[in-house]
């Protein structure tokens, strides 16, 4: 197994890359590839003591920065990290790549290297969230903006398998995000896209608003990416915001700080279960090829967790079981 890191793919890198690379190969004893400027990654791994045998670097000297528009950096910096770092996924010695950078530019390299899946029109990137009965995987949540109802009945698609092949749900129950449950409900997206999931051979239970998504109610949540990314981001930011406002209130008294103690481990619980960096990144599905990608502020834990999610797809074989569904389910 071997996985290739974007080690200029984060908003502080290339510290939190090499860091989680150092603790990756230290600990599993599995080949990693380190793709960037490699002077500035080699000065980095000056600082860590690990097995040089198991770590490689693979020059590339440009940088798609997130501002950066994903065809525009692709032509002004073809040797960028990104784009050299998929075309090494091609080798048949690599088996993923990883990267914390510009979604978009991941996308479009991803697609002009590796290509799509039979009967793919549209990849699209996955969320897993929490949910009162476990957790559910929301797609698409950031790439394809503007969609049509084929684009989503296919993102359902996508995440029916992802949930079966990651989460182990069997027959996964798939909802399609609305402002209400009726199948009247909704945008005219949303009104388009209810009888195609409805006459598919999905396990759809209709439209979805977003209190029934973490209720529990559905396995899979599908949406446009642009809904997508700002239900994801609404929904880390109110996390995120109860948490920093119950850990104000615990320790405000010397009261609140003697029941924050005991109710600890409670709490620690509940963080790393809400905590995007357990997941660290999810694979661009639809493409053929594993291809990971992660927040833009990643630290060092959430390349970490991006790592081990690109070495749990890889043992689970998702790629060879994605494109064996998605070429029975699109190409009838």
């Amino acid at each position: 197994m071997t996985i290739i890191l974007d080690a200029m793919g984060s908003d502080n890198y290339p510290h939190p890359e090499v860091e989680a690379a150092v603790k990756y190969v230290t600990q599993h004893k599995e080949k990693l590839v380190l793709v960037g400027n490699e002077e500035i990654i080699q000065k980095e791994l000056e600082k860590y003591t690990y097995p040089k045998e198991l770590l490689e670097i693979v020059h590339a000297p440009e940088i798609v920065e997130m501002w950066d528009k994903p065809v525009e950096s692709a032509r002004a910096k073809p040797n960028n990290s990104m784009a050299i770092g998929i075309k090494q996924l091609q080798n048949k010695d690599t088996d993923a790549f990883v990267t914390a950078g510009n979604t978009g530019g991941a996308m479009f390299n991803a697609i002009r290297t590796l290509g799509r899946i039979k009967g793919v029109e549209r990849p699209a990137l996955p969320a897993v969230i929490p949910t009162k009965s476990g957790k559910a995987v929301a797609v698409d949540v950031g790439v394809n903006v503007d969609c049509k109802a084929e684009f989503l009945l296919q993102f359902a698609l996508y995440g029916s398998t992802y949930a079966k092949i990651m989460l182990g749900i069997k027959n996964p129950r798939v909802g399609l995000l609305s402002n209400g449950e009726e199948e009247g409900k909704g945008n005219m997206l949303v009104k388009e896209t209810h009888p195609l999931l409805k006459q598919s051979n999905l396990n759809f239970v209709g439209n979805v608003e977003g209190k029934e998504v973490f209720g529990g109610k559905v396995d899979v949540v599908v949406m446009d990416g642009f809904v997508g990314n700002v239900f994801l981001k609404a929904s880390e930011a109110v996390a995120k915001f109860m948490f920093d406002t119950l850990k104000n209130e615990l320790y405000s008294s010397t009261r609140n700080k003697l029941g924050a103690a005991l109710a600890k481990p409670a709490f620690m619980n509940l963080k790393s279960l809400m905590d995007p960096d357990e997941i660290g990144a999810l694979p661009l599905l639809g493409v053929d090829g594993l291809v990971l990608i992660g927040h833009g502020r990643s630290n060092t834990r959430a390349i970490e967790s991006a790592l081990l999610q690109a070495k749990h797809s890889i043992e689970a074989n998702l790629l060879a079981e994605m494109k064996t569904t998605l070429q029975r389910e699109l190409n009838k």
